[in-house]
């Protein structure tokens, strides 16, 4: 038996590698200190597509907050997820208006 393979051994709280990365933050930053990627997803989805809001630096109570007014804004149902917000649709425009108003620097990206 050759000695190459690795022992894996798990704590308490089970394998860490497999936990999910959340990437939410113990400070929000200013809006004025950000640059918000909208970006337009459909993989996994069935087809259907959603805008994703990526790279903000909130915490997860902003961030949710964030995600209820951009599904006002949009008429539509949306979540948090990864540290992203996705609301469902072809939004980027409206949202892209209504992060700019609230004084978030807006690039588009993708298709």
């Amino acid at each position: 038996m050759s000695n190459t393979s690795k022992t894996v051994w798990s704590s308490e709280d089970g394998d860490l590698r497999k936990k999910e990365q959340t990437t939410f933050h113990t400070k929000s930053l200013p809006p004025q200190q950000q640059t918000a990627y909208l970006h337009r997803e459909s993989g996994g989805r069935g087809g259907k597509v959603v805008s994703v809001v990526k790279n903000l630096i909130l915490t997860e109570d902003d961030l949710k907050s964030l995600a209820k007014k951009l599904k006002q804004e949009c008429g539509t149902g949306g979540t948090v997820k990864d540290g992203m917000i996705e609301i469902q649709g072809e939004h980027r425009q409206r949202i892209a208006e209504v992060l700019t108003k609230l004084g978030y620097k807006v690039k588009i990206a993708g298709g």
